[in-house]
This record gives C-alpha cells, sequence and structure tokens, in this order.
C-alpha cells in the first residue's frame, strides 16, 4: 500500500511547484476528522494516505472509510511515532484532542530533527492549545522542524464569511468607510465527548472550545483584505462566563444516556457553559474596533447556531446559520431514532426543522482544506498559521482572566504567560 501512495503523490517543497497530490495524514479519528473528510470529497490534488488514533477500532473504522470516499488508499498507523515518522506522507492534519496536540509536535519535532519524516507542512485544529505556554511550545516546535504551518479555523472559510467579506471591502468600504463593530455568537445544547467537560483536557470549557472560532472570524471581518492580521493591535479584554444550565449531574446523566461508562461520565468539576466577551482593537491608523463574542452550550434550538454581523458607516451585513433556504416538517405521527442528520447538534426529530444541505462548505471545511492544501502544494505560507493561533489563545487567555477577575484586561500589562484559567486550576 505504502508503493501506491508513493506512486500517486510527489511533493516538491523545494521548488514550489505544483506537482501531484498532497498526501495527508489525520492525527485523530473522531467527530472533527469526519467533517474534514466529507469536505475532502470536494477538495482535489490530495489523499487522506494515513491516519493514527489510539484506539485501534477507531483507526481501522476511518480507514476504510476513507477508502470507501476513495480519497486513499489510507493506512492505519498504530502509534504515533509510526505515523510522524512515515516517509509516505507530506502533511500532517492534528484533529486529536486539546490535551494531545502538544505530545503530536514533540514527536514531529523529534522525527525530522532525526531525518525520520517526509512531513514538511502541519495543520492543527482549533484551539492550537490549551494555555499561552503551550501555544508558545508549539509554534516553537514547528520551527524547530522547519514545516509549514496552518491553523484550522473553519469559519473563516465559511462560503457566507467570505463572500460577504469580499463585498463589503470591495462596494462598501470605498464609499462608507472600514466596519467597526463585528458581532459573533455561537451556541449549542452541548459537546458529545466527555472530554470536551474535562477543564484540565480541554484548556476550559465553552470560552476556550467555541470563542476561539468567534474571536477569529470577528477579527477576520473587520480586518483590511489588503492587511495582515496583525494590523489589529488589541488593547483590552472584558468577559463573562457563567454555569447556567449543565451541572455535574446533568452531564453525567446526559453522558451516561449517551452510551458512556460511569466513570468517563463522572466529572467532577464542570466547565462553564456560557461566556461574553468584548475586544477593543485599535488599527494601523489609530482607528478603534470591537468584537462582540457569545458563546454556549446552553442554547435551546434545532442546533449549533451561528450568527455573524457586521457593521460600519451606511451598512451591515447579517448570517445566520439556522436561516436555511430548506426546511422540513414532521409532523407527531413521523417518529424516528435520534440523530443529526439535519443540522449539527440537532435536538429534535419533529415538528419544523432547518436542514442545511451542505454543512462543510457552509461551515467552512471545504474551503479551509482546498486552501490549504493549494497553499502546501505550491509551498506558500497559508492565510492562517500556527502564529494565528498563538495569538487566539492569547485573546482567550485574556478573556478568562478578566471573568475570574471581574475587570477588563489590558494588555499592554496582561501578566498572560503563565495565565491558566481558574476552571482548569481548580480541577
Amino acid at each position: 500500500m505504502a508503493s501506491q501512495i508513493q506512486e500517486k503523490s510527489q511533493i516538491s517543497h523545494e521548488s514550489g511547484r505544483d506537482t501531484r497530490e498532497l498526501r495527508i495524514g489525520f492525527v485523530g479519528a473522531g467527530f472533527i476528522a469526519d467533517f474534514h473528510l466529507k469536505a475532502f470529497a470536494q477538495v482535489r490534488n490530495a489523499v487522506i494516505a494515513g491516519v493514527f488514533s489510539p484506539r485501534g477500532d477507531a483507526r481501522e473504522s476511518f480507514a476504510s472509510k476513507v477508502d470507501a470516499a476513495e480519497l486513499g488508499p489510507c493506512r492505519a498507523h498504530a502509534t504515533l511515532k509510526d505515523i510522524v515518522s512515515s516517509e509516505d506522507l507530506d502533511a500532517l492534519w492534528i484533529l486529536s484532542p486539546n490535551d494531545t496536540r502538544l505530545e503530536v509536535m514533540r514527536a514531529l519535532a523529534d522525527a525530522r530533527s532525526s531525518a525520520r519524516s517526509s512531513i514538511r507542512y502541519v495543520e492543527c485544529e482549533k484551539p492550537l492549545a490549551r494555555s499561552l505556554a503551550e501555544a508558545e511550545e508549539m509554534v516553537a516546535l514547528a520551527k524547530k522542524a522547519r514545516v509549514l504551518t496552518g491553523y484550522l479555523e473553519n469559519q473563516l472559510f465559511s462560503t457566507a464569511v467570505e463572500r460577504g467579506k469580499e463585498i463589503i471591502w470591495r462596494r462598501a468600504v470605498p464609499s462608507g468607510g472600514r466596519p467597526y463593530l463585528a458581532r459573533a455568537a455561537e451556541e449549542h445544547s452541548g459537546p458529545h465527548k466527555p472530554w470536551f467537560w474535562t477543564p484540565e483536557r480541554q484548556g476550559g470549557g465553552v470560552l476556550s472550545d467555541m470563542m476561539c472560532h468567534s474571536v477569529e472570524v470577528g477579527r477576520f471581518l473587520l480586518t483590511d483584505p489588503a492587511a495582515s492580521r496583525q494590523s489589529l493591535k488589541l488593547l483590552s479584554a472584558q468577559a463573562t462566563t457563567a454555569n447556567l444550565k449543565w451541572t455535574p449531574e446533568r452531564v453525567k446523566r446526559e453522558l451516561l444516556r449517551a452510551g458512556f461508562s460511569n466513570e468517563e461520565s463522572s466529572i467532577e468539576h464542570v466547565a462553564e457553559d456560557f461566556a461574553r466577551g468584548v475586544l477593543i482593537f485599535e488599527d494601523e491608523f489609530g482607528a478603534r474596533l470591537i468584537v462582540e463574542a457569545t458563546t454556549s452550550w446552553a442554547y435551546v434550538g434545532p442546533g449549533l447556531r451561528i450568527d455573524l454581523t457586521v457593521m460600519g458607516p451606511e451598512y451591515s451585513m447579517e448570517f445566520g446559520s439556522l436561516q436555511t433556504g430548506l426546511r422540513m416538517f414532521l409532523g407527531r405521527k413521523i417518529s424516528g431514532a435520534e440523530g443529526e442528520d439535519l443540522v449539527e447538534k440537532q435536538n429534535a426529530e419533529q415538528g419544523l426543522m432547518p436542514v442545511i444541505d451542505d454543512e462543510p462548505s457552509l461551515y467552512g471545511y471545504v474551503n479551509e482544506n482546498r486552501h490549504f492544501v493549494d497553499s502546501f502544494r505550491k509551498g506558500r505560507e497559508p492565510i492562517e498559521t500556527f502564529a494565528d493561533g498563538l495569538e487566539v489563545v492569547r485573546i482567550i487567555m485574556a478573556l478568562y482572566k478578566s471573568a475570574e477577575s471581574g475587570a477588563t484586561v489590558h494588555l499592554r500589562d496582561d501578566g498572560l504567560d503563565d495565565y491558566v484559567p481558574a476552571v482548569t486550576r481548580a480541577s
């Protein structure tokens, strides 16, 4: 199988030339890996050539799904060392739980320094790390390994976000002036897996898990397309967090109902399920800009809800993921098993339901993977790198510190280098 993959693909990073398919290895075979697999059905010039998960059944099942989708052949690697040392891969997509990502980068850096790996490109799912210290080490390890990096923040690549930003900056800004306010909200009813509820594994709660989306998409929408995101300087952060819906008892009950063991479902310290943040930025000309973000695991509705608003002089943009063109009504006599066949984090099987006909595209996974594959095949840096992931972690830590202290955090004297969120310390 390895020789088949070798024949299918050859990348010339040094020359920067387009050659054949980018050979990608997935570390992780769970929920987010499945989303990326669905997205790759619409991405050219790439194969998912390998996968590693510590669970043998998961990696074998995922490799079979890749082959069935004709996106392979995909080899199931038995160990982390095996996949990072592979000579049949060009790129690594880190899609494993938050507390494992540093281990993956350390293993890759070691393999690269020993000349035991052909991997030259690395992607990491959001958030990049659980703390600023971890994020800085991720960046340092990438430099040590001499790899180009990408930060997988799918909302930036949403079809609605890309189209909306293009129209605003092309049509509205030249005569009306730059946008000054971005509002971003993402909410659903709560995570499916126990590790999301465990602060020391996840790095916090909903603020860490979902506000990383909101702050980055807000920062992206307010940034001039001709400028880097570093052109926006964060001045201050203010946040509030709360536990509104989910108690340890409720979490345990829902996880047991989902089929997890009593041990897996018993979580002593449940992370926050609501977070609200206000970020004040300054652009390169001294203009003040604001990002307002709201995230929650306490939302009651059809399923995952993403709402985005951008406002500027004489114009605005709005997007709501549940305001779909396709809706379905299922009456009380229509019954079926619980699932997510209509919308992610689906909460009902009957009634009037929004239907998202192409979730990988709407949420940005297709354009995201298309952009990173194209960038890496050309040997160029993508628009989202580990440096952006590091900045997002810095913002998240500032918001956590503000929520803990009850005061605005001013970034000129942030003291964030060694900061760990209170919910993580308590656990």
